[in-house]
């Protein structure tokens, strides 16, 4: 049943666009559906950036096969029900191709509506490993799991032998998530959760929980979450002299932090992406990025800009713009990417991704831990 919806979906949003002066218009419309505004919008810029530069780059060969695509770009400010409104709407406008979205919640009520009305999605930055656990067949993504992420926290938190560890979340889908998966490691480590808390995203003050975790003498704090609210605890923990080490997951590196830490931000341990913009064989699409005033290094940059190539190369390699067959075309084939080697799994999950530790300076840049 499910099979039939996505082929008529596919069939129905297969149709071409003519302009008025009687010339055919982009024909391939792609959905970029991410956070333009919100507390996480930094991240959304990232995702917009690269996916763009993505798009301007294959319109400016030519092409897919003599098609150009189109960005259509909607604001899900990295909440669920706003993600639902954007991804209908998406539908609606007959967009058979999405990248997004970003936050793991927004991503996860999206994908059913896409996968039941034949549009493929590979989301760029979303990591809960329940996203493509239900075994969709158009849900892909370009970045790696919160399984793959947090033992590789949770493996260097436990090689400095911490003696009390405290685990905060912020309670959503993706905070959570990761701090559960960092948890885990840890106890099959041997060391000690003295707390695992959650905190409420937006929250500003957050005196109540540092004066838990000076009690409970922690000496490792892990934060599953966004950058909003660590900045905020770093800086508030450092008032409150909090003698501990941060660590968090790619959704606090964000230079932002900085702006609301500031100096309490130096020393923070950030899980990331590897630093693909430093690749030699991406320089030349690292000066296009340059060139245009836009910053190529954040995380979901060239996540984004894969995204739309894998479109691309997917459709190719089908020989089709049919949903349903460049999703097989995704999973059969290899894919030289600026984030590497892309091959998929049955999940929609990529064969491997790398995670490094980092870290984080006051002045908004990072070193890797060796």
């Amino acid at each position: 049943m499910r099979t039939s919806v996505k082929k008529l979906a596919a069939a129905v949003g297969a149709s071409v666009a003519v302009m008025a002066a009687g010339q055919v218009a982009a024909e391939i419309k792609i959905g970029i559906a991410g956070p333009m505004t919100g507390p996480v919008a930094q991240y959304g810029d990232m995702q917009f950036s690269g996916a763009r530069m993505a798009i301007e780059q294959i319109n400016a060969n030519g092409g897919v096969d003599g098609e150009m695509l189109e960005a259509v770009e909607v604001d899900d400010v990295c909440d669920p029900k706003q993600a639902v409104t954007v991804a209908n709407r998406l539908v609606n406008e007959g967009v058979q191709y999405v990248v997004g979205h970003l936050c793991s919640s927004s991503t996860q009520p999206a994908s059913d509506i896409y996968e039941d009305e034949g549009v493929l999605m590979i989301t760029p930055a979303s990591t809960s490993p329940d996203i493509t656990e239900r075994g969709y067949e158009l849900v892909f993504r370009t970045i790696g799991l919160d399984s793959m992420q947090g033992p590789v926290a949770g493996q260097h938190i436990a090689s400095l032998n911490p003696e009390r560890v405290a685990i905060v979340h912020d309670k959503q889908q993706y905070g959570e998530g990761i701090a559960t998966a960092v948890r885990d490691t840890l106890q099959a480590a041997g060391v000690e959760i003295a707390m695992f808390e959650g905190i409420t995203a937006g929250d500003k003050d957050f005196s109540s929980l540092i004066t838990k975790m000076k009690q409970a003498d922690v000496d490792y704090v892990y934060y599953g979450g966004y950058h909003p609210e660590l900045g905020l605890i770093l800086r508030q923990a450092r008032q409150a002299d909090l003698d501990a080490v941060f660590m968090g997951p790619e959704g606090v590196g964000n230079k932002d932090i900085n702006t609301i830490a500031g100096d309490a931000a130096e020393g923070l341990l950030v899980t990331l992406p590897p630093s693909f913009d430093q690749k030699e064989e991406n320089q030349a699409l690292v000066q296009a990025f340059n060139d245009k005033g836009e910053d190529p290094s954040g995380p979901f940059v060239l996540t984004s800009y894969t995204a739309v190539q894998l479109i691309a190369d997917g459709i190719a390699q089908a020989g089709s713009d049919d949903p349903m067959e460049v999703a097989a075309a995704l999973r059969a084939n290899s894919f030289n990417t600026p984030i590497g080697t892309v091959q998929y799994d049955d999940k929609g999950d990529m064969r491997s991704f790398e995670f490094v530790v980092y870290e984080w300076h006051s002045d908004g840049s990072k070193t890797p831990v060796n």
